[in-house]
């Protein structure tokens, strides 16, 4: 009796277990990306207005949109203002207080790798040189993702030779020593996303300081006892004209 009833718990628990999976795996999934189509209608309309208005971002709102083209055309999420469970379960998050798109410091979006949409799902598989591209209301700002470790040393003589990264090389100078493409960090480093990352909020005046894009996510898969970062630079900025469409930049940037 008491290894049957024994056994009826395990399989009990075991179901429990299956169906809770399921949720974040599949039922979470969903319910982002309703909410994230519900985010980026509202996002085409707020542009509309700041057209005319040039507001910032509101918390908890969409005020951007992020692209990763290796990932396929198709691939492209809203980012909120703010970093808290209700964005996150929209989509990217944008840490408040970061830098902007475009500007000198760090611009560091978070997002999730399982369940929620899993939007920084893949973000492993991002080589140096990858383009990030980051929508405004009126303009696209192309970040590429920063050497890796372990490629530095001959940097010229080898990855740089690829067109792509005809704009990227490694940062120069102490501050940025320990920028690099890809990094994996305990949950407590919240300098990943400072101006100058990993680095005290003053070591270089903001003029002096590289345009970054930095995006975090848990590592491994289905842990959150580390995390990804994913450092790259900004190489250049369209201005949106008339007509002229994400699928038009990834010609021009020959990413298409």
């Amino acid at each position: 009796m008491v290894v049957r009833t024994i056994g009826e718990i395990l399989i009990t628990l075991g179901i429990v277990v299956l169906l809770f999976v399921g949720y974040e795996l599949y039922v979470t999934n969903w319910m982002s990306a309703q909410l994230q189509r519900e985010a980026s209608a509202a996002l085409d309309d707020r542009w509309q207005q700041e057209r005319q208005l040039h507001a910032g971002p509101i918390d908890g709102e969409a005020f951007a949109r992020i692209y990763i083209p290796s990932f396929g055309a198709d691939w492209g999420f809203t980012i909120q203002e703010g970093t808290d469970a209700a964005a996150l379960e929209v989509g990217p998050g944008h840490y408040k207080g970061s830098a902007l798109p475009g500007e000198p410091g760090n611009f560091g979006v978070a997002g999730h790798r399982v369940g929620k949409g899993a939007p920084f799902n893949d973000l492993d598989l991002l080589n140096s040189c990858d383009a990030i591209v980051i929508e405004t209301v009126d303009s696209f700002f192309v970040y590429r993702v920063l050497p890796m470790s372990d490629e530095i040393d001959g940097w010229g003589q080898g990855r740089a030779r690829d067109p792509r990264c005809a704009d990227v090389e490694p940062l120069r100078g102490e501050a940025y020593s320990s920028t690099v493409g890809r990094r994996i960090v305990l949950p407590d480093r919240g300098d990943a996303v400072a101006p100058v990352p990993y680095r005290p909020a003053d070591v270089l005046p903001k003029a002096s300081q590289a345009s970054l894009l930095t995006l975090t996510t848990c590592h491994p898969q289905f842990s959150d006892r580390e995390r990804m970062i994913i450092h790259s630079v900004l190489t250049n900025q369209f201005k949106k004209q008339p007509g002229a469409s994400y699928e038009d930049l990834l010609r021009e940037i020959g990413e298409a």
